[in-house]
């Protein structure tokens, strides 16, 4: 079996507005990614590229900057790089229906090894992030099966200050998940509860779409058909 292999058995790609399953590499080779997702309940997707694919954990409660929390991070289905462009809207019933967002992104580099798939197949690997809100070592820990721990080293970049509530919208369009639902045809109330208190605006007026992928930008073609059905 192929690294995207589960990711294509688990998507129904025509009906969802994710990438297709193809395996590239950046320029750097070293992409990472952190995509705030509220699907059936609101997680963070961790992603870092390695051999042409990303590799994901899905993390409850999101990165944490205080060295001294340890955040649950589960192991996922491999992803493709074109997936780290992606903002938008899984239309509900596929699978991981709900508002996607880029909550953070840039490149990282791995502490002590090369090779990321030797490391992650022995339980730990170490890299520094340089992303616009992440940045700084960290390192993820197995401690069984496909359950990871993530957590922050302590160096300058370490802080007790809780980066997802302080930071909540997206670090290309700067929307929060429910601007992000109401312009691409989501569903705006379930987004919003996986935004922070008082991090609404009022009105959806446009924000700026920045360097998202233009399926990303489309309503879904269920929601095309739900609003014609209005007319």
């Amino acid at each position: 079996m192929s690294e995207l292999d589960k990711y294509k058995q688990k998507r129904r790609i025509g009906r969802t507005p994710e990438p297709k399953a193809e395996k590239r590499r950046s320029d750097s080779g070293r992409v990472f990614v952190v995509q705030k997702h509220r699907a059936s309940h609101l997680h963070y997707d961790f992603r870092l590229e390695d051999r042409g694919v990303l590799k994901s954990w899905a993390i409850p409660k999101g990165p944490s900057l205080d060295p001294a929390v340890k955040r649950l991070a589960m192991a996922v289905e491999d992803h493709p790089l074109d997936y780290a462009q992606f903002e938008g809207v899984i239309p509900e019933g596929e699978y991981g229906g709900g508002t996607v967002m880029i909550w953070d992104r840039g490149d990282y580099r791995p502490e002590g090894t090369d090779d990321v798939e030797a490391a992650l197949r022995k339980g730990e690997l170490k890299f520094v992030l340089n992303g616009s809100k992440l940045k700084g070592s960290w390192v993820l820990i197995r401690t069984r099966n496909t359950q990871w721990l993530l957590i922050k080293h302590r160096d300058s970049y370490a802080s007790p200050d809780d980066v997802a509530v302080s930071q909540p919208t997206s670090v290309v369009t700067r929307r929060t998940l429910a601007e992000i639902a109401a312009h691409e045809g989501g569903d705006v109330d379930k987004a919003a509860t996986g935004d922070p208190q008082g991090s609404q605006r009022t009105g959806t007026k446009d924000v700026g779409h920045g360097n998202v992928g233009q399926a990303a930008r489309r309503p879904s073609k269920k929601t095309l058909r739900e609003r014609r059905n209005l007319r």
